[in-house]
């Protein structure tokens, strides 16, 4: 199976696992302060584990609960079986469950799934991104006055954020805070967002939502303007028009 197909397929049923749990009884326990695992993300990235293991033997897999599932292959797949813990153990709708595809160090192929909305996003390294298999492009919006943008930070390490929060809140026509940085990123794919910035990231917070909003046309870099690193832990995601301007007010 066509890796990208294989994603986007692995994404709808992790998804369907997570709506089917919503509602039920939750488990929750905490990695450290404000960092929530639930019983749905551990269900959740066995299944994906399984899968890919199944049709994949040879990669390896990298994820956010299980850390690092060893390959001997090229091939790995980077995993985030449920971005937005907090708001899913609240039940607030904005989560998603993230899918890349690498091969030979090269992000290839991106699927974030949001199943309390039926939105799939996808994409192939140098082709066009889509939704529901729809083609989508950034916006065309160029100055950040105009711009709706959004962030994220750990609660514990506000002050690394709080100033540029407070900057773009008086800069930009409204800045977001929504809890799930890799649908931030699909979103600035899909033209909603302007622009998205976050530090102390994870690389599975960032690999799917990376391919999807290059091949929509926008710029991912870190927030210092260097190439994005997913061991780095920053990211500045822009529908490329807002890029320099966003790049010197995070400054």
């Amino acid at each position: 199976m066509d890796p990208l197909d294989f994603i986007i397929s692995l994404a709808r049923e992790a998804g369907a696992l997570l709506a089917d749990r919503l509602d039920g009884p939750r488990e929750i326990a905490y990695k450290r302060k404000a960092d929530l695992v639930t019983d749905a993300d551990r269900a959740s990235e066995a299944l994906i584990v399984e899968r890919i293991r199944a049709r994949f033997p040879d990669a390896a897999i990298l994820g956010e609960e299980g850390g690092v599932y060893p390959g001997t292959g090229n091939e790995r797949f980077i995993v985030d079986p449920l971005d937005g813990t907090t708001n899913y153990a609240h039940r607030y709708p904005l989560f998603c469950v993230s899918i890349a595809y690498e091969r030979a160090g090269i992000l290839e192929a991106g699927a974030i799934y949001a199943p309390m909305f039926d939105e799939l996003y996808a994409a192939r390294r140098g082709r066009s991104a889509t939704l529901n298999t729809k083609p989508i492009a950034v916006s065309p919006i160029d100055a950040v006055s105009d711009a709706l943008v959004c962030t994220g930070f750990v609660p514990s390490r506000y002050e690394r954020n709080a100033a540029n929060f407070a900057l773009l809140s008086r800069t930009a026509q409204a800045v977001r805070r929504d809890g799930s940085a890799a649908l931030d990123v699909a979103f600035v794919a899909a033209g909603r967002f302007e622009a998205f910035w976050e530090w102390d990231l994870k690389p599975w917070d960032m690999a799917a939502g990376a391919v999807i909003l290059a091949a929509a046309g926008g710029t991912v870099t870190a927030i210092d303007g260097s190439p994005l690193d997913l061991a780095n832990g920053s990211i500045l995601a822009t529908n490329g028009t807002t890029h320099a301007e966003m790049q010197r007010l995070l400054e």
